[in-house]
């Protein structure tokens, strides 16, 4: 079963929230409030925040950017993952992606079973990796992102977590872009 070595040390990551709505500004982000409650309560680091249209290019040459900047592990953002037209984050996630994360689009279906039921199936959060950065995609609703944060990526954002966790591996994500 999981649980919190107290005989390892806690690890800060560096963490970036990208709001994406057309309609939502900064101060209306509560989706992105939240998460950047949950991480620096947690004691991680907010290294960068910003708010997009739902523009897919624009999506994918911010995390881009996110993803080269040294001083940024993680990137998460909200909005954008349902099925109407305008929702084109996952799109643009995985235009940058260099590994997807399959089974985080899993256990997020689990967790907001629990929570919504069958419209569970209306998401499409995804996860990824790309120049040694982890990505993640959430709804834009705080309570998706609540879920998200609290029961998937409190834990594997804790080196302490036990038996593996995302920050333990984090230093070999780019390992590929070092050999020759």
């Amino acid at each position: 079963m999981t649980r919190i070595d107290d005989t390892r040390p806690f690890l800060s990551a560096r963490i970036a929230i990208l709001a994406v709505s057309d309609t939502r500004s900064m101060a209306e982000d509560k989706s992105g409030d939240l998460l950047v409650e949950r991480l620096t309560g947690a004691g991680h680091v907010l290294a960068a925040r910003a708010i997009l249209p739902d523009e897919r290019t624009q999506i994918a040459d911010q995390l881009r950017a996110w993803v080269a900047d040294p001083e940024i592990d993680v990137v998460i953002s909200t909005g954008g993952t349902g099925l109407t037209g305008r929702d084109v984050t996952v799109e643009a996630h995985r235009d940058v992606y260099e590994k997807e994360i399959e089974a985080f689009a899993t256990v997020f279906t689990l967790v907001s079973m629990q929570k919504i039921g069958t419209s569970a199936v209306q998401s499409r959060a995804t996860g990824g990796v790309a120049g040694g950065t982890y990505l993640f995609a959430l709804p834009g609703s705080s309570g998706a992102c609540r879920d998200a944060w609290d029961e998937i990526l409190a834990f594997q954002l804790d080196f302490r977590h036990r038996p593996c966790n995302f920050i333990e591996i984090l230093p070999r994500l780019d390992e590929h872009l070092r050999r020759k």
